[in-house]
């Protein structure tokens, strides 16, 4: 096929659309569903509902090929986990008893059966359910979600590509099974799980689907010999299937790297590739493997996972350059629009001129469609809408919005010793015990406590202009009463004010910076029925005013015990916004450093004995290949100890991190110089104590033992446990008795008898050490 003909075949697709709907009536019906409110069937409904509105605006947007099996009640490894059969044997019989009930235990357990660990998918902020499997593990073909959902798209007149999480990414997310030795390598079930996508793929094939699309990204990664031969070995034998419909591997995130040429040789008929960011590197790599003569080409040149509007006429050249290279080249989003909001046209309440910059999901498909159009017809059947798009970008280029003379100065006079404490660690351990006068093994929690319903119908009166601000923040101060009063009858050591203040961690600060703007209706997934709503970083940051000060003197004249100040991290800051793209990461995180730093020294000098910086997003935002990593985790670290290094000897800083995987930065972790790190320990079973151990880490350390993100309450005795195997790794002197992570989703029903378990716990250990 020429150049000329590939155009003409041109197609618009995407991999995958937000779930939850424009009112997050996803969310609310599972939730309600839970409560016993909402009946199985009506929550089926819902979910039916949304995927037709889905596949009707994608078509309306001129999208020609929708996609089926990316829409989940709760996440889509989960969902790959029940097709291939992967149930895990403590979910077995609830599973087989009602599979919507079974399902949903697996992902936030029960009061007697624990959930699968979950963690953040690459270098997102989704969370999956990580699979548990072992040798022992029997696949089963179960392809009744992917079956239905295909045909009510084909139903409804729509050309559909079902998606499936790939055998290969499938694999090398899980884990070995609780029981299972550490070393037992998922992957060698490569032989045993094909047949599996074997089955799957023929029902597929024999209820019309043309294509399927199987999802690698995982192969992003660097991956070794082995892995590179498992990929070859894996769609060798399904390109050799002789019932099944036309395959379409996808990758996004990143470049393919040594995966490319093996994909690019298997017997597949299509690859689906990222040209956004550091992926743009697949454009190159593509014309050295020969490109793709025969098979076609999507081509994500559309940023999936940031709000600007595309560069059109960039795109099209990069489209332009793919022509030659592929059979047939069709253009999509970078990867699935699942990790961006659904409409930027809600956002009413923004500058006009900022709107203009942004793309949601719904304009996203929108841009694709055009650039599919453009290349179909030529630039000049799109000449309008190219001539307004290099507008828009000028329009951002330009605007007095994006550049603080002052902001920048102050960022380039940062020195190295800005960014380093004055004291050595032993020397503040001994400064910061002394003046606090903790008991061994000290309580303390992450930092949240519930967002009551009360408190939720406040902020919404305030809103809408129901309440004013002093009645406001007389219920804020009821919380905090109640929070600091709960804390102190529960025994623990260092108390927290509860942030009922704060509608994100996140949002909170954003809305107080300058060069932050903050959406209404700009929800994202986080994992389950879990949304956020990143804020959007336009501009130069500073800080106008004290941001927490007053809350935490408000809640520190409450009580005599300790209360530590809270904040969020400079990474996490970037990591949970959709940052600007026009400036390198590092000047942003600097800039968010020195505002927070300020906060730091305002705090200290509050009476602040405790500052917590929390950087949770620190292992997500890593990047995914090892060769980009060291420049990186360079500048975040350097950023973290910006924003906490301006404080006094015997003031404690904490910081904290939660559901990722920490080996590959446990050199980081040091190089934070944070004098307490609390982590998320109690699903994998406190297994990053050990890695902290045998990294050598020297300072305190509290791995969780409780996991907030399942609604079971955990007894003394399981937390005692769980310390026990945390006290084998690390000196009773260094550990600290704490959740995983915040409280703000969970009920203070499991709270208090969570928390009450936690310092029981803590106080036996405490006896036992003693005796």
């Amino acid at each position: 096929m020429t150049a000329k003909s590939a155009a003409a075949a041109t197609l618009a697709t995407v991999y995958g659309y937000p779930r939850q709907g424009g009112g997050r009536e996803l969310k609310k019906a599972i939730e309600g569903y839970w409560k016993g409110a909402v009946s199985a069937d009506a929550l089926l409904a819902t979910a039916a509902d949304l995927r037709l509105e889905n596949w009707s605006r994608l078509a309306g947007a001129g999208v020609q090929e929708v996609p089926t099996g990316d829409f989940s009640l709760y996440d889509h490894v989960l969902d790959t986990t029940v097709a291939v059969g992967a149930i895990p044997p403590r979910h077995r019989a609830a599973v087989e008893a009602d599979p919507l009930d079974g399902y949903f235990a697996m992902a936030r357990g029960t009061q007697d059966v624990a959930p699968l660990e979950m963690t953040k998918w690459f270098d997102t902020n989704y969370h999956y359910l990580v699979p548990e499997l072992g040798p022992d593990t029997v696949f089963t073909a179960n392809s009744a979600k992917a079956v239905a959902e295909l045909r009510e798209a084909l139903d409804l007149g729509h050309s559909a590509r079902p998606v499936l999480v790939g055998p290969v990414t499938y694999l090398l997310l899980a884990k070995p099974a609780p029981g299972v030795p550490e070393d037992f390598q998922p992957l060698t079930l490569l032989d045993r799980l094909l047949p599996v996508y074997a089955a799957l793929l023929a029902d597929l094939h024999e209820a019309g689907a043309a294509w399927v699309q199987l999802d690698e990204p995982a192969l992003v990664q660097d991956r070794t010999p082995a892995e590179l031969n498992a990929t070859a070995r894996a769609y060798r034998d399904l390109g050799a299937l002789t019932d099944r419909p036309k395959l379409l591997v996808a990758s996004y995130f990143d470049r393919l790297g040594a995966a490319l040429p093996v994909l690019a040789r298997a017997p597949i008929d299509g690859l689906a590739l990222d040209f956004t960011g550091p992926a743009a590197a697949n454009l190159g790599d593509l014309a050295a493997a020969g490109g793709l003569p025969g098979k076609r080409l999507v081509a994500g040149v559309v940023d999936g996972r940031n709000i600007w509007i595309n560069d059109l006429e960039k795109s099209l050249s990069t489209l332009a350059t793919l022509l030659g290279l592929a059979g047939t080249v069709d253009v999509a989003p970078s990867c699935s629009l699942l990790h961006v909001p659904l409409d930027a046209a809600a956002e009413r309440d923004l500058d006009p001129q900022i709107a203009r910059w942004l793309a949601f999901a719904r304009q996203k498909a929108n841009e694709v469609a055009l650039l599919a159009r453009g290349l179909r017809e030529g630039t000049g059947a799109i000449t309008a809408e190219l001539a307004a798009n290099r507008a828009d970008l000028a329009s951002r280029a330009n605007s007095p919005i994006t550049r603080d003379p002052a902001v920048r100065a102050r960022t380039a006079a940062v020195t190295e010793a800005d960014a380093r404490r004055a004291q050595a660690y032993p020397e503040r351990a001994e400064a910061q015990r002394t003046r606090l006068g903790l008991p061994l093994l000290p309580t303390t929690t992450i930092g949240s406590f519930p967002q009551t319903s009360e408190l939720r119908v406040a902020r919404a009166d305030l809103t809408a202009g129901r309440i004013d601000s002093a009645a406001y923040r007389e219920r804020i101060r009821t919380e905090v009463r109640e929070v600091i009063a709960f804390q102190e009858k529960a025994g623990l050591d260092v108390l927290v004010h509860g942030e009922p203040e704060r509608n994100d961690m996140v949002q909170y600060f954003a809305e107080q910076l300058t060069g932050y703007l903050a959406t209404r209706h700009g929800w994202v997934q986080s994992y389950g029925t879990r949304y956020v709503r990143p804020p959007v970083l336009a501009g130069d940051i500073s800080r106008p005013h004290p941001m927490t000060v007053d809350w935490f003197r408000y809640a520190q004249d409450l009580t005599d015990r300790p209360v530590k100040g809270m904040l969020t991290g400079p990474v996490t800051m970037l990591a949970w916004s959709f940052v600007r793209d026009d400036q390198p990461l590092a000047d942003t995180a600097f800039q968010v450093a020195l505002a927070l730093r300020d906060e730091v020294t305002d705090l200290e000098a509050a009476g602040a004995v405790v500052v917590q910086v929390d950087e949770p997003a620190l292992r997500e935002t890593l990047p995914l290949r090892s060769a980009d990593r060291p420049a990186y985790l360079d500048w975040a670290t350097v950023a973290f100890r910006l924003a906490t290094s301006g404080v006094r000897v015997d003031t404690q800083i904490h910081t904290h991190m939660c559901y990722a995987e920490f080996g590959a930065i446990m050199t980081a972790i040091d190089e934070l110089d944070a004098d307490v790190i609390s982590l998320e320990a109690a699903r994998s079973h406190m297994e990053v104590a050990g890695e902290l151990a045998a990294a050598g880490y020297p300072r305190e350390v509290g791995p969780g033992v409780w996991d907030i993100h399942s609604p079971r309450v955990p007894s003394a005795d399981e937390a005692v446990e769980l310390l026990r195997a945390g006290l084998a790794a690390i000196p009773a002197e260094r550990l600290w008795v704490n959740p995983d992570c915040g409280l703000k989703t969970r009920g203070w029903t499991e709270t208090r008898a969570s928390l009450e378990s936690l310092v029981t716990a803590a106080r036996r250990l405490r006896d036992d050490l003693a005796g």
